[in-house]
């Protein structure tokens, strides 16, 4: 099931996403939430007629670098040995049609396309075999990266924590098996990055497990599992795609802070 966050007439609701082709999908309304037992209400609206949230409001989200062979080597790191884990803060999640505002402190902001997994029950210290059930689902993220703040400044909490930083969306794919989907991105329809889920050095399992270790998940918590190679700029005018296979895509645009 497809389950998408989004506001019409003012008012903000969960739905189901159903149907085929941007122009036939509509939303049909849950009742309460969806990290519980739900009902859909019966009543639907035309996706074209709201405007799509942040599928879900994380209360944080653990992001995790180096988890791509190849994109570690195209950025000169080796691959560590344990998962590198960094926070990107609320404040920098935004949802699919939402503007990539260009932060004043850089001049190298570049896309890294990442599926991202939904936690839909609070957890700490999954064993291996349980990590299944504390996952909602699936959805699209873009880490987005004020690179030069990154090499210079050493810590990431600016490079990857400003302000609409964490693209999410475009909804929540809770049916979906992660191992081996395609993943890209393409920057005005040009494609950037293309690899596979399967390329992970670290499993969605390892990674669940590791962060548990240390900290507590709550519902609606999102974890980043790392980008493939072909990262690359991003420029004020410029529109950014993510598309991950089984989900959907995820599309930003670029636009000067102001």
């Amino acid at each position: 099931m497809r389950i998408a966050r989004f506001s019409i007439d003012g008012n903000v609701a969960f739905g189901a996403v159903e149907g085929d082709g941007p122009d036939g999908l509509v939303l049909d309304i849950i009742k309460g939430i969806p990290y519980a037992e739900f009902e859909l209400s019966g009543t639907k609206v035309p996706l074209n007629k709201v405007r799509l949230l942040p599928p879900v409001l994380p209360n944080k989200v653990v992001a995790i670098g180096r988890n791509y062979a190849e994109h570690a080597a195209e950025l000169g790191n080796e691959v560590p040995d344990v998962p590198v884990a960094f926070f990107k803060p609320t404040t920098s999640v935004i949802g699919s049609g939402d503007a990539i505002e260009y932060p004043s402190f850089s001049e190298e902001v570049h896309h890294e396309a990442e599926l991202a997994v939904v936690i839909g029950r609070m957890c700490r210290e999954v064993p291996r075999e349980r990590v299944k059930d504390v996952i909602f689902g699936y959805t699209c993220a873009n880490d987005v990266t004020a690179r030069d703040a990154q090499k210079r400044e050493k810590q990431w909490a600016r490079a990857k924590g400003f302000d609409t930083s964490c693209p999410l969306g475009p909804w929540v794919e809770t049916d979906l098996d992660p191992s081996d989907l395609t993943i890209q991105a393409t920057v005005n329809g040009e494609q950037r990055q293309l690899g596979r889920t399967s390329e992970m050095i670290r499993s969605i399992e390892d990674l669940v497990v590791h962060i548990t270790e240390a900290m507590t998940l709550l519902p609606g918590d999102v974890i980043l599992t790392g980008t493939p190679a072909g990262v690359g700029p991003l420029h004020v005018g410029d529109e950014v795609a993510v598309t991950i296979e089984g989900i959907g895509t995820l599309t930003n645009k670029v636009i000067k802070r102001g």
